[in-house]
């Protein structure tokens, strides 16, 4: 196992109020980090930190080692991170394919269709108009596809039945990069991947647990 992204000591503030009280946690290459935690936890704001969407007060950003606190967003994306947030994670005024089409300009979609197969018959539909699990779906396909060196993905499977939930885990857990989700619980997908499954838990801005998934209280 690699260390791929890190966040060390990081402070994020939100105007006077502070959201990471000096966090620290590392990412798995290639496996899958979840950051655990119920809303207002901290968990998306540190995502959205690895991601660049958010710039630390204090602290650093490394990916494998490189200092990566002032690298905006897109040089990130540019270098190969693909970040999916809980919301407007799709383009409402394009297709289907026209989405699936800016991750794949070659236009070929198998390995997302391998997937969800569900997307296929709704290629021509604008994707303002699919439902939430099916944006989901979208958001997800896209990243895929986009063969990305870290993937960023927050609550990925919300709307989502539990057989497409379970699929897609199924699958961020085979891939062989560094996965990073945030997660209101641990999904019982994860806890039986083969690869290395990492788990920071956050509660009021700080990491209260780091360690193996196999660690977790049930619970959880």
């Amino acid at each position: 196992m690699t260390a791929e992204l890190e966040l060390r000591e990081v402070r994020v503030r939100y105007g006077p109020l502070e959201a990471l009280h000096g966090v620290s946690l590392t990412t798995a290459h290639p496996g899958v980090t979840v950051l655990l935690g119920r809303n207002g936890s901290g968990r998306t704001t540190a995502l959205r930190t690895l991601a660049g969407t958010l710039r630390p007060a204090e602290g650093r950003v490394l990916w494998r080692g490189r200092d990566i606190t002032r690298t905006p967003a897109h040089e990130r994306a540019a270098q190969g991170l693909r970040f999916v947030p809980d919301r407007q994670a799709v383009f409402g005024s394009l297709t289907l394919g026209q989405n699936l089409e800016l991750a794949a300009p070659e236009g070929d979609f198998s390995s997302a269709f391998a997937t969800y197969p569900e997307l296929e018959p709704l290629l021509r539909r604008r994707a303002a108009t699919l439902s939430g699990g099916e944006q989901r779906m979208l958001a997800v396909a896209g990243a895929l596809l986009a063969r990305p060196r870290v993937l960023l993905l927050d609550e990925p499977t919300q709307g989502m039945s539990p057989a497409v939930t379970a699929r897609t885990y199924e699958r961020l857990a085979g891939l062989d990069v560094c996965v990073v989700t945030a997660e209101q619980r641990l999904p019982p997908a994860l806890r039986t991947a083969t690869r290395t499954l990492l788990v920071h838990e956050l509660r009021r801005g700080a990491v209260v647990f780091s360690g193996e998934a196999a660690e977790l209280p049930a619970a959880h």
